[in-house]
């Protein structure tokens, strides 16, 4: 990839880093390694480039997205459990109304516990792909290179 490749933020939440051993009956038996590989894989396909990053701690996450600002092409956002309580995550993906952000989820919330139905990040998504397994990931990078495609298309013909 060259030095101006769009590169997409990928930002997972907590408790993503024991994938494929916790509840694997609900999220499955891939590691974030694996979806990790998926998304380089996918992302070269589309002739972009990731930067892939997990935490469990709330503030680590808010602060990648505050210094993503103006260098990224768009982001993915898997926030595990922040979906559902985590305002600063919020307020911090409002920085980014310009690009398009994707709201990803390996399991469905609104299928499972009524606490997992609210999410803070749906408002400011320009997608949300639940219940897909790690194909999520893929479809939510397909949506920002055709939105991005679909906006230098939108930007030539001016």
């Amino acid at each position: 990839m060259t030095s101006n490749t769009p590169i997409i933020l990928i930002l997972n939440g907590p408790n993503l880093n024991m994938l494929g051993r916790r509840e694997p009956e609900i999220y499955g038996h891939q590691t974030l390694s694996d979806i990790e590989s998926l998304c380089h894989n996918t992302a070269a396909r589309l002739g972009l480039s990731i930067d892939f990053r997990q935490s469990n701690h709330e503030g680590e996450l808010v602060t990648w997205l505050q210094q993503a600002y103006g260098t990224v092409a768009g982001i993915i956002i898997n926030a595990a459990a922040y979906t559902h309580t985590s305002v600063a995550i919020h307020d911090a993906l409002k920085l980014h109304q310009d690009i398009p952000v994707v709201e990803v989820h390996l399991s469905d919330p609104k299928t499972r516990e009524p606490f997992r139905h609210h999410s803070y990040i749906e408002p400011l998504a320009a997608a949300l792909y639940a219940g897909l397994g790690a194909h999520g990931y893929v479809k939510a990078l397909e949506f920002i290179d055709k939105t991005r495609n679909q906006a230098n298309r939108d930007n030539l013909s001016l």
